[in-house]
């Protein structure tokens, strides 16, 4: 489970109370009364900001909380490993030395690539590197773009040489709300227009790469912006933030109303392999909201410097706790994530002209203007 939201609101428990008694009735009046359950924050994004990178992006949004993201590339040697395997080859083994023979004359690069030629690294003010909110961020964020094995098959270059691509994520200011889903929209839109020098030398030879920075080809291949069914056009995972409120399911929530959430989810998605099946589920992860770390209100007849009384046992102030449910005071949910909850969630996300393809598609209309 990944650690709460680094901050917490500064809400009083009527306050608490009265705020999710709005999101838990149908319909839900959200914080910003604007915005439908499904609807996200404004943002202004911008792409190629960082001209000695090979992809870049920079998202803001309008409570002001802004992050940006640098793709850097590097050729590494590769060590060498043995493996049995056959992938259109011929095998063959000559003085206990193996070497793979390519039927076609082709090399295939599926299935070769490691998850060592990925890094990745957070920074958030405030925290350290080795804070478990940067490090679970890095984690989940890493996890949705190994997860399919299709990006660090790209790195491949041959038997001995790779690419090694480092991701850097810097959130420029401090977090006013849990920042998972910024940060993965911008790694998406950093990594959708990075581009690597177009090789020129063939197969085991010491790469040689165009010197022309237009030949450069995408690390996610284009197709002029649109996705046919028989060729899916390939985009990078992004992972969308939804909460449950009693009945009701909100995306994108803000510091506010992730502070009254019974249960958080973070889902990371990617393109279907058919441009008809919505998207594709990467991981699912629950995040801890702060609800569960505030305290209950108390009521006056609990409330010693009001005149009331303070149970005598521990037996009894447990009972007093479950009965705080129907004093109208704030009360924190306890409890975990239903079954029922998380498969509604994710038929939202993933659904064609559900949420996930609604957010893939405004990013990629951000890069193709």
């Amino acid at each position: 489970m990944a650690p709460a939201q680094p901050q917490q609101v500064n809400l009083s428990p009527a306050e608490l109370s009265f705020l999710r008694s709005t999101l838990a009735q149908s319909p839900p009046i959200r914080f910003d009364h604007t915005k439908g359950p499904k609807d996200f924050r404004s943002m202004r994004a911008e792409y190629d900001v960082l001209p000695g990178a090979n992809g870049s992006a920079r998202i803001a949004l309008e409570d002001g909380t802004e992050a940006l993201v640098g793709v850097k590339a590097e050729v590494e040697k590769s060590q060498w490993r043995p493996a049995l395997e056959e992938r259109g080859s011929l095998l063959s083994v000559v003085a206990g030395d193996m070497e793979m023979r390519d039927a076609d004359d082709e090399e295939d690069a599926k299935g070769k690539g490691q998850n060592s030629w990925i890094e990745m690294s957070v920074e958030i003010p405030g925290f350290r590197d080795d804070d478990p909110l940067p490090v679970f961020l890095a984690s989940m964020l890493t996890e949705s773009l190994l997860a399919s094995g299709e990006l660090k098959d790209t790195l491949y270059i041959n038997s001995r040489f790779h690419w090694k691509l480092y991701i850097d994520i810097l959130l420029l200011s401090p977090p006013l709300s849990y920042p998972l889903a910024l940060l993965s929209m911008t790694t998406h839109l950093a990594l959708l227009t990075s581009r690597l020098p177009a090789l020129k030398s063939e197969r085991d030879e010491d790469p040689l790469f165009d010197d022309d920075w237009d030949a450069a080809v995408f690390l996610y291949p284009k197709n002029n912006g649109k996705a046919s069914a028989e060729t899916p056009q390939d985009k990078p995972p992004v992972i969308v933030l939804a909460m449950a409120v009693g009945p009701n399911i909100i995306f994108d929530p803000c510091m506010e109303e992730l502070a009254v959430a019974d249960a958080v989810l973070a889902v990371a998605c990617a393109n279907a392999p058919s441009s008809t099946a919505g998207a594709r589920i990467v991981s699912i992860r629950t995040i801890d909201p702060p609800s569960h770390l505030t305290p209950p209100g108390v009521p006056n007849s609990m409330n010693s410097a009001t005149g009331g009384t303070v149970p005598a046992s521990s037996a009894e102030t447990l009972t007093q706790r479950e009965l705080l449910a129907t004093s109208g005071v704030w009360t924190p949910p306890r409890g975990g994530m239903k079954r029922a909850l998380i498969s509604q969630v994710v038929k939202m996300v993933a659904e064609k002209g559900g949420v996930a393809e609604e957010v893939i598609s405004a990013l990629q209309t951000i890069e193709f203007g």
